[in-house]
């Protein structure tokens, strides 16, 4: 299978990108590698001696789950998959989370599976709000993960176009989201243990993104009857005009 890996990309530090770009081209030999950056300050991004990696500039802050989506759309492999840039989980769990697509239709990476291996933790209060929202939403949807939100998750193409209608969210509840989707539409999932390093770097406002998040869970529950019986059909431009 054709893999297509889209990293959403915003104020990267462009020494820490390359060697990433670097390491998953080793590691997985993508068909493409598309970088979306997202630069409302006018920056710019050029990989000029990189075969296979396309860089698409916008010049405005689009939000995490908008680029990944563009950047899926734009893409026409197998295999769709995401990292986030900071290269928080490596390489090689990025691959882990692609090969699970064997025996699944969507691999969603896991910072809090048994099996997965923190090599340095994020704050407490960051870690403590996470494990609040992971066990909210266990609690309020009917799909049971131990971490919805790891920057590392792949699907077939074939997922893809049964929840590309339904995703609405243009920031960080884009995960949760593309969960929660797949789940209602039947498509299996599995959780893969990831290799993971926390990047004291994020752009991530805490107090901003616990409060989409939450929202996003709510909605989540009350739509995931009507994604489920397909009688909820939303717009594929209103995700992009949003």
């Amino acid at each position: 299978m054709t893999v297509g890996l889209v990293l959403p990309v915003y104020e990267p530090d462009t020494e820490t990108l390359r060697s990433y770009v670097d390491a998953l081209r080793d590691v997985l030999q993508p068909a493409v590698v598309r970088v979306e950056l997202d630069a409302p300050g006018g920056s710019s991004l050029a990989f000029p001696d990189y075969d296979a990696v396309e860089v698409n500039v916008v010049r405005e802050r689009r939000g995490k789950g908008l680029a990944i989506t563009q950047g899926f759309d734009a893409l026409d492999t197998d295999v769709l998959a995401f990292a986030d840039a900071d290269g928080s989980t490596p390489a090689e769990s990025i691959a882990d989370v692609v090969d699970a697509l064997d025996s699944a239709d969507v691999a969603v990476g896991s910072r809090r599976h048994p099996a997965s291996t923190i090599r340095t933790h994020q704050s407490v209060v960051r870690r403590k709000l996470g494990d609040a929202f992971a066990w909210g939403s266990r609690l309020l949807l009917p799909v049971s993960l131990s971490d919805y939100q790891c920057g590392a998750k792949a699907l077939t193409r074939e997922a893809w176009r049964a929840v590309r209608e339904y995703l609405y969210e243009p920031g960080f509840a884009w995960d949760v989201e593309l969960v929660a989707v797949a789940d209602a539409r039947g498509l299996n999932i599995a959780e893969v243990p990831v290799e993971w390093e926390d990047d004291p770097r994020s752009t991530v406002n805490t107090q901003e993104t616990v409060q989409e998040l939450a929202r996003t869970v709510f909605s989540l529950r009350r739509r995931y009857p009507r994604i489920a019986d397909g009688t909820e059909r939303l717009s594929r431009t209103r995700l992009v005009e949003r």
